[in-house]
């Protein structure tokens, strides 16, 4: 009999499930779930509220998680005791995104793996696992070309008076905030990065602005700049990219490996599909 799995791929600002049994997906979505921002308790309470009414009662064999910030063992057992919480009986296994964007955009084949979206990270992904990878260090200290590196830049044009008043009518138009209530939100409230990377929003809706294609082109050339041009392998293989930065933007992706003469690979909006054939496979 075909085991029932539950796969996760989770990201800051949002996760995806997808439940596989007897050849058949169904798709889950609940709030992001990042073991920096949310405790044991409140991933075991986000699950048994937003995850397992919508699974039915789905009697539940095997969960891949592969989620953000779980590269660091301490955050793994975390996420993995909560999981084991709402699934009591299933054989639970965790590991970070990136390595789950490798699996979903590489398969089995040699390359680069790119995530840009909430967040920002990468590795050089030898057909089985990851072999190296360009260090993490969340939006405060790095997510270079990341939503929320975008979407901080959009704020600083905003606060410093950058914008031309064209921008700024625009901005205003689409926000109804003002300078103490972005600090309230970046510096006391939490998830701060999810804040932030709401607005590259911004850029994606005006995009042909001068100003607003230098903030794009910058914030992703410095993802190109800091990580990947560090790997010997960047220039040896394709270079690929998943998430909701990568996807809006993809032409600027495309330009800068160009620029940069790497062989792009995929540009996908989500690493799911891959990640399903994947299992698929393996459950064979």
């Amino acid at each position: 009999m075909p085991k029932t799995i539950l796969v996760a791929d989770a990201g800051s600002t949002k996760t995806e499930w997808c439940l596989l049994h007897n050849g058949k997906t169904r798709s889950v979505y609940t709030p992001g779930i990042s073991p920096y921002f949310l405790n044991g308790e409140q991933i075991t309470a986000l699950l048994k509220k937003d995850l397992l009414p919508a699974l039915k009662k789905a009697e539940v064999e095997e969960v891949y998680f592969y989620g953000t910030g779980c590269l660091n063992p301490a955050n793994t057992n975390l996420v993995k005791n909560a999981l084991k919480k709402a699934f009591p009986v299933a054989r639970v296994a965790v590991t970070d995104d990136v390595e789950g964007a490798a699996i979903g955009l590489c398969g089995s084949s040699k390359g680069i793996a790119c995530i840009l979206g909430t967040g920002s990270s990468s590795c050089f992904f030898d057909g089985r696992k990851r072999k190296k990878s360009s260090p993490g260090l969340g939006y405060a200290l790095g997510d270079e070309g990341s939503g929320a590196y975008l979407g901080k830049k959009v704020l600083q044009y905003y606060l410093y008076n950058t914008f031309d008043e064209d921008l700024r009518a625009r901005f205003d138009a689409a926000y109804t905030t003002n300078a103490a209530e972005i600090l309230e939100n970046v510096y006391k409230k939490p998830l701060p990065n999810r804040y932030l990377a709401s607005f590259a929003r911004f850029l994606a809706e005006n995009r042909g602005h001068y100003m607003i294609e230098n903030i794009i082109e910058d914030g992703l050339n410095d993802f190109f700049f800091t990580h990947l041009i560090k790997y010997n392998e960047t220039w040896k293989y394709p270079v690929n990219f998943v998430g909701g930065i990568a996807f809006a933007f993809k032409d600027v992706v495309k330009e800068l490996c160009a620029v940069y003469n790497f062989e792009l690979g995929r540009i996908l909006q989500k690493p799911m599909k891959g990640l399903i054939e994947f299992h698929k496979n393996k459950s064979k």
